[in-house]
């Protein structure tokens, strides 16, 4: 097969959708994986008689710990290989951190922590072996600003995402895999909606704080192409991500904690 593979997780929507459309818009063949099996086909025939590129689609829950490898042996059965790697999948858990069962966190680190860095570290050697990769590691802007009081392991794990993909930019430098993190703020997708926090959202983010979906991928797809470890799409965010920097720990803590009120159980994405 002549043509590259982009496996996309998280792929029904959102986020995910646009990465899936901007890779098959360069001539990529697209694997989509999500739970919901009906979404993933509807975007597979889109993309297909759009683009005439071929997608696959594997409906899997990264909550369960088996599912990387599940999915990467699914597209071994069809004689695939990953060419690029979007580990978009996510979700925000709202409230404070003993408002839910641990059960409930334990979940939420398999989605955002363990299965995006299993399946790195499964399509990485081939990559380099290929001398060619690219791998896409959504955080958000959450993951560069202080820790805030409610959905208490969403920045966390953020946080580690652009960290981990710092380091794989770093070690993978001159082999031809470029490793980025993107890092976007507010964005217009289902996200809140499926952790019930959009009316929430949408009465304490000013609109001026939002992106579309489409271009906050497109931004990630410039960013992996030019081998730039880490992506904050929009002047706002640009701007916050570099106040952080600016200003002492204690203070910008301090606001945090002033905001807890306002800012409980909202996560940027």
């Amino acid at each position: 097969m002549d043509r590259k593979l982009a496996l996309v997780t998280g792929a029904s929507a959102g986020i995910g959708a646009a990465f899936a459309r901007i890779y098959a818009s360069h001539g990529y063949d697209i694997a989509l994986t999500a739970r919901r099996t009906d979404r993933l086909e509807k975007l597979a025939e889109e993309i297909r008689l759009r683009h005439g590129v071929e997608t696959l689609t594997i409906a899997a829950d990264l909550a369960e710990p088996e599912s990387p490898g599940a999915i990467l042996d699914h597209l071994t059965a069809h004689g695939r290989v990953v060419d690029a790697l979007v580990n978009n999948a996510g979700y925000g858990v709202p409230g404070g951190f003993l408002e839910s069962q641990w059960t409930t966190h334990a979940a939420f680190l398999q989605v955002m922590l363990t299965a995006p860095s299993e399946l790195a570290h499964r399509v990485l050697p081939g990559m380099a072996a290929r001398k060619f990769g690219r791998i896409v590691n959504v955080a958000s802007l959450a993951g560069l600003i202080p820790g805030s009081p409610g959905a208490t392991l969403y920045g966390a794990t953020k946080s580690y995402m652009v960290k981990f993909s710092q380091s794989l930019h770093l070690e993978n430098q001159g082999t031809g895999v470029h490793v980025s993190a993107l890092a976007p703020g507010f964005t217009y997708s289902e996200f809140h909606d499926v952790n019930d926090t959009r009316e929430q959202i949408s009465r304490s983010a000013p609109e001026w704080m939002w992106l579309g979906a489409d271009e906050v991928a497109a931004a990630g797809y410039e960013a992996a192409e030019a081998n730039r470890p880490i992506c904050v799409p929009g002047a706002p965010n640009k701007a916050i991500a570099a106040a952080v920097k600016l200003i002492p720990d204690e203070w910008a803590l301090a606001l945090m904690a002033s905001q807890g009120p306002r800012f409980r159980g909202r996560v940027c994405r």
